[in-house]
């Protein structure tokens, strides 16, 4: 098993991968591998799914960073054996059950704020 760290980038809910294309670079050049998942933001479970797919197919430790959604999905991904940690950037950070949808009903929205309802459960363990 390799020692090098992988870091697996998580996009948000209304991106995709290429919204790392900046932050990829940079970290190559630090000599990390880097990887930026492509969900395909069906479902919450997909998601997850997909992002824990990758993850256990990295060899080494792994890394795994989301933005905004992307916390949701790594909450629920980040429990493969070779994950080391979790990194959320100005991302939902939910506990055991919590969902979008609950998370957002939290607070009021901002004024002008679209209104939507997610309603799939994470699955932490």
């Amino acid at each position: 098993m390799s020692s090098k760290l992988n870091i697996l980038l998580v996009h948000g809910a209304w991106g995709d991968a290429s919204h790392w294309r900046h932050v990829i670079p940079a970290l190559h050049n630090k000599g990390y591998n880097v990887r930026a998942v492509q969900n395909p933001l069906t479902s919450l479970p997909d998601d997850i799914e997909r992002t824990s797919h990758l993850a256990a197919s990295l060899e080494g430790p792994v890394l795994m960073v989301g933005h905004s959604y992307g916390g949701m999905v790594i909450t629920g991904a980040g429990n493969a054996t070779n994950v080391v940690g979790l990194v959320y950037i100005a991302a939902f950070a939910p506990n055991e059950g919590e969902n979008p949808g609950g998370l957002f009903g939290l607070r009021e929205p901002p004024p002008g704020a679209p209104s939507f309802a997610l309603t799939s459960k994470v699955f932490c363990g």
